[in-house]
């Protein structure tokens, strides 16, 4: 069985959607047991109207919650009651092999450093999001754990997002890109100047140099390195860019009655379009690295994200990732 740790008060539409998420996901998956950690007086009468295997689902009483306004640093050192730090917690003593949480990102991260900690030689964790593209999905990080970083940890987060790539994506011989303002090797900022010939010179990831942020939208490389203030900005871009051109279209075909007779023919087609970019069918992004698997869903998350965010830690789990990343990453 692969224990998960779900966060049942972080979120905007916490209890109700993770309780109601983390019951969908024991039906949706015989092998996976969940325990939901929470105030028992808001989680209860939740589950007093769903059927699910009680064998399989455990609640743990905690009596604080971190909330998004906290102060991430004092909020994970003083609200040790907290559903969050509690899953930290768990995570770190080996009592889950996975934790998910749609609360406060600035906690989960100060809480995955601090209280789960680095596995072997990581020297930090990077958030990860796998972005669409014409060509199926590229992996993105770090985008949002990392502002500051160093070359050595860039690439750390080339071979871990290389094993990434390679067993949760199921992409052979995975091509890594340093994400960058120019394609010329010489291009950059310090830290990607003193970054490219690390990534150059290691036979662990399959780099291909310097890739502009225009071309992940067409999938140039399968995985974009980068540190969070980098990543962060093309990420947000790149959603904000796909949902204005989708808007677009659909207010251009309503100007017309052909526009309207053309947009009745490819519905269909700009439905599947839409689903391409529709976050509740990744679940949530993962921080890498850590002792555990950490996945950080988005605030707004429905019951239907936080079961997919839940069902996400079966591949980590099964493939190891955690001790693959261990061995791989060298001092």
């Amino acid at each position: 069985m692969i224990r998960i740790a779900v966060d049942a008060m972080g979120g905007d539409f916490a209890p109700e959607c993770n309780v109601k998420g983390a019951v969908s996901a024991l039906a949706a998956n015989k092998e996976i047991e969940v325990i939901l950690i929470g105030n028992e007086e808001a989680v209860d009468p939740i589950l007093k109207g769903l059927e699910y295997d009680k064998d399989r689902l455990e609640v743990i009483h905690t009596t604080e919650v971190i909330e998004t306004s906290d102060e991430p640093a004092i909020a994970v050192l003083k609200k040790k009651d907290s559903s969050l730090v509690a899953g930290m917690k768990m995570l770190k003593n080996k009592e889950a092999d996975a934790f998910v949480s749609a609360g406060s990102s600035g906690a989960i991260l100060v809480g995955g450093q601090i209280i789960a900690g680095h596995i072997g030689n990581v020297r930090r964790a990077p958030l990860v999001v796998e972005v669409p593209t014409v060509e199926g999905k590229s992996l993105l990080l770090d985008c949002g754990a990392n502002v500051d970083a160093k070359p050595e940890y860039l690439l750390q987060f080339a071979i871990m997002g290389t094993l990434y790539a390679k067993y949760i994506m199921h992409k052979e011989n995975p091509t890594v890109g340093l994400l960058n303002i120019g394609t010329e090797e010489y291009k950059g900022n310090a830290l990607t100047r003193a970054a490219y010939p690390l990534l150059k010179e290691c036979d662990q990831i399959n780099f291909v140099g310097n890739v502009e942020a225009r071309g992940l939208p067409f999938g140039e490389a399968d995985i974009y390195v980068c540190d969070a203030f980098a990543g962060n900005i093309a990420l947000k871009t790149f959603e904000g860019v796909g949902k204005a051109l989708l808007k677009q279209i659909k207010a251009s075909l309503m100007t017309s009655f052909s526009g309207k007779m053309g947009g009745l023919l490819i519905k269909p087609s700009l439905k599947g379009l839409m689903k391409t970019f529709d976050s509740s069918e990744d679940g949530g992004a993962p921080l890498l690295g850590l002792n555990g698997l950490v996945i950080k869903a988005h605030g707004n998350s429905t019951d239907v994200q936080i079961k997919n965010a839940i069902l996400q830690c079966i591949g980590f789990a099964e493939n190891d990732l955690t001790d693959k990343i261990e061995k791989a990453v060298e001092a």
